[in-house]
């Protein structure tokens, strides 16, 4: 039982640690569309308490349903074996003490007990004074302390009772000091206050009652959650509240990973969380909630360790003049330099680095060069994509005799595939349609129209392979490589591309310029090869 005597005198030390409350299991569960299972609830109460020691946890509302009382039991069983279950708590109501009986069968420790920090609330939803309502409270409070629970009080629509009417919640508090609460928790329920508002209400709460422990518990309705527990902290509460991946009621509360960086870096708080685990209770969270975050969402986010711009990975070579407090090795994770039509020599360098491959200033060049091209169709280009460019690059001698100036290619279930192209041999344009069992067989089959006119038949296809990278991205680059059976015995010719038929449509024109560029005379054929090319 927690009661006013075990309210201790802050050091100058301890009045930099605060402490941290997550509610993912409670109020995160009120997002709409969530609902954890029993056992998705445990899994995510043994990552917060075990990996992430977070101080304190709220798992559920009391009375809810059977199936939560045996997750909730679940959960303080598991608690109790590891010497957590003080940290385990549960929302109850002012209810006679029913919610209070619920906590205990399901072997709870903790209580936080809704009170209503508003008068408007208190006349209005109850339709009690704030006499009557007081009287209440104590009594649920002592009922709960019967059953061996500690009491924490939350005052609900605080944000709005202090701005209204301040004497109202001052009355609340002062009738409710004595009564062995632990921590009166201040809850901004509809996300209406600003950082300043939060400084001043929280502050003024502390200096009216500098025995009691106050939590802030924000919402995000004006996107300043984290901006406004920045405030309340600084403002001297004693904890603050968040959730995994900003999870909550309408906009969500403030986001856990955010929160813990900011008291860290900004305040210079201490906080017990280990940090290299962020990034995996982010992404356990996500699959559970079936509620994706942000590729840009701080500190958790796919991207938000990415460079895009070549000039950001120039600096971060030249003297890491990009980096901050947040690297990404302190989360577990690692930076990454995007390649597109963005990147530049240091994006490339960076890249090769990290595979261990070595390329000459020449190489450099013409695999950049065909990033950028690729960067053009495509929004980004991983590291993982990088070694299909640099073989389609290195391993191809590229000739100009025949280009593909536009194409149309149309598949349909149940219907023959369509294509019709337009293309520039020898400095003459050319169209024709093709149809086919497949997009490439028509491609395939317009192509033999157009070059039948100049005399030529294609080779034969011999192979067709068709890879992504390692990873199993569905927007990943596809690698075609293809076996050709001509006059010359079989060839291979490869086309990198972020959509698989034209990716097979590049290997075959490469095909096409090999095949016209052997029928040509020595005189003819050096016209029409890129003075800077080599052959694999």
């Amino acid at each position: 039982m927690v009661t006013d005597t075990d309210q201790i005198d802050m050091s100058p030390d301890d009045a930099q640690r605060i402490l941290i409350l997550d509610t993912t299991l409670r109020d995160g569960e009120q997002t709409q569309g969530v609902s954890f299972s029993p056992d998705e609830k445990v899994n995510i109460a043994k990552a917060l308490l075990e990996l992430l020691r977070v101080d304190r946890i709220e798992v559920a509302s009391a009375r809810v349903s059977e199936g939560e009382l045996a997750a909730v039991a679940q959960i303080i069983d598991w608690a109790h074996g590891k010497g957590l279950d003080d940290r385990v708590e549960v929302l109850g109501f002012v209810d006679g003490g029913r919610s209070a009986d619920w906590i205990r069968r399901a072997g709870g420790r903790v209580i936080n007990l809704l009170a209503k920090g508003s008068e408007k609330h208190c006349r209005t939803q109850l339709g009690k004074t704030p006499q009557q309502h007081a009287e209440d409270v104590l009594t649920n409070i002592a009922l709960a302390q019967e059953r061996g629970l500690a009491v924490n009080l939350y005052l609900e629509d605080w944000s709005n009772g202090y701005a209204d009417d301040p004497a109202y919640v001052y009355t609340l508090v002062e009738r409710l000091s004595k009564a062995g609460v632990g921590h009166f928790m201040l809850p901004d329920t509809l996300g209406v206050m600003t950082p300043e508002r939060v400084f001043a209400a929280v502050s003024d709460m502390i200096r009216h009652f500098p025995e009691l422990r106050f939590d802030f518990h924000p919402h995000n309705d004006y996107g300043l959650a984290t901006a406004n527990v920045f405030a309340a902290a600084q403002a001297g509460a004693a904890a603050v509240h968040c959730t995994v991946n900003c999870l909550g009621e309408r906009a969500g509360n403030a986001s856990l990973a955010e929160v813990v960086v900011n008291l860290r870096d900004q305040l210079g708080m201490t906080i017990e969380i280990d940090e290299s685990h962020l990034g995996h209770v982010s992404e356990l969270v996500q699959y559970f909630s079936g509620k994706r975050i942000g590729d840009n969402a701080p500190i958790v986010g796919d991207d938000v360790f990415t460079q895009t711009a070549g000039i950001h990975a120039d600096g971060d070579n030249k003297g890491s003049l990009y980096h901050t407090r947040l690297s990404p090795e302190r989360f577990g994770r690692r930076r990454v330099y995007a390649l597109g039509k963005l990147a530049g020599k240091a994006s490339l360098a960076k890249n090769l680095e990290r595979l261990g491959i070595t390329l000459s200033e020449d190489n450099q060049r013409k695999v950049l060069k065909r990033i950028v091209e690729l960067g053009d169709s495509k929004k980004t280009i991983t590291a993982e994509d990088l070694p299909f460019i640099i073989a389609e690059v290195l391993e191809s001698k590229d000739y100009h005799h025949a280009e593909l100036i536009a194409c149309n290619v149309s598949s349909s279930f149940g219907l023959e595939s369509t294509a019709s192209i337009k293309v520039c041999l020898r400095g003459d344009e050319l169209t024709a349609t093709g149809h086919g069992n497949g997009g490439f067989d028509a491609f395939n089959n317009a192509l033999a129209q157009v070059v039948k006119r100049i005399g030529l038949t294609l080779p034969t296809l011999v192979d067709y392979e068709v890879r992504i990278p390692k990873g199993g991205r569905t927007d990943a680059l596809t690698e075609c490589t293809i076996v050709w059976a001509g006059e010359r015995g079989h060839f291979k010719t490869r086309g990198v591309h972020s959509n698989q038929v034209f990716a097979s449509i590049g290997a075959t024109m490469r095909m096409l310029n090999l095949v016209i560029h052997w029928s040509l005379k020595p005189s003819d054929a050096s016209a029409g090869t890129p003075a800077a090319e080599s052959a694999a």
